[in-house]
């Protein structure tokens, strides 16, 4: 007597892995129209069970297209869905427009440029031009780092409004690289304030070690700030005079470049 076993590894349909593919691509335009969205929101939108909403959340987290809110549980733009929406945002390449003035600020300079943007608590470095020095600070395009451990992070956390800084840091506790990296959020809101003063940020070893970095918001034609431009290098050699001038040569950056990011 034979008898027939259903195959464990079969493949799904082609019909259910489609309806998959539809649903995920459904989700990840709800965040065109909403920061957070959350699973009950998306099994909603979908007409499916909690579970399976939760199931393809999951799925584009891994991937880094969403990621979740610790203290809301919400799912927010993931850094993979915000290098994409730089990329494409008003036919203009935000990366492609900075290039030359990078260039021209690396020589001028003589330090590592890099261009850097906000998600959430963290910057992610989205293009850098390295100096030809031997000892000098590498790319770091496609990293994260803390914001508040570096001083584009700084310039852009500067923009936000208390209740926005604080929902950022529920706890008052900030995670921490170096031993010089703030780790208290009342400290970082004094040094926000200098930021402001100021009008640039800095940093001294706190993202790593040995590596100085002072940064500039860069602004569109309406004044939002669209991401931050910094100059980076060893601590030995970015210090003292050398922060204010490199500041100032960012700035003239930032203000040529206002009406070129529409």
């Amino acid at each position: 007597m034979s008898s027939t076993r259903a195959n464990p590894r079969r493949p799904a349909p082609a019909s259910t892995t489609v309806s998959s593919v539809d649903n995920a691509l459904r989700l990840l335009l709800m965040f065109q129209h909403h920061k957070q969205v959350r699973v009950s929101d998306a099994a909603a939108e979908l007409g499916t069970a909690v579970s399976t909403a939760h199931r393809l959340m999951s799925g584009l987290a891994r991937h880094g297209f969403v990621e979740q809110d610790r203290a809301t549980r919400a799912y927010v733009a993931g850094p993979v869905l915000t290098d994409i929406g730089l990329s494409v945002v008003q036919d203009m390449d935000i990366r492609v427009t900075l290039r030359p003035y990078m260039e021209t600020l690396c020589r001028d300079v003589g330090e590592t440029i890099q261009l850097m943007v906000l998600h959430r608590a963290d910057i992610q470095f989205v293009a850098s031009v390295e100096t030809t020095k031997a000892l000098r600070t590498a790319s770091r395009l496609g990293q994260t780092m803390p914001a508040h451990c570096s001083s584009g992070g700084k310039v852009l956390l500067a923009e936000l409004g208390p209740g926005e800084l604080r929902r950022l840091y529920p706890s008052g506790r900030l995670p921490s690289r170096t031993v010089r990296s703030i780790t208290d959020l009342s400290v970082l809101e004094a040094e926000l304030a200098r930021v402001r003063r100021r009008g640039y940020g800095t940093s001294d070893g706190e993202g790593e070690p040995d590596v100085a970095a002072v940064a500039v918001v860069l602004r569109d034609s309406a004044g939002n700030a669209r991401a931050a431009l910094a100059a980076s290098g060893p601590r030995s050699r970015l210090r003292g005079r050398g922060i204010p001038s490199a500041a100032e040569a960012l700035q003239w950056v930032a203000d040529e470049v206002v009406s070129l990011l529409v």
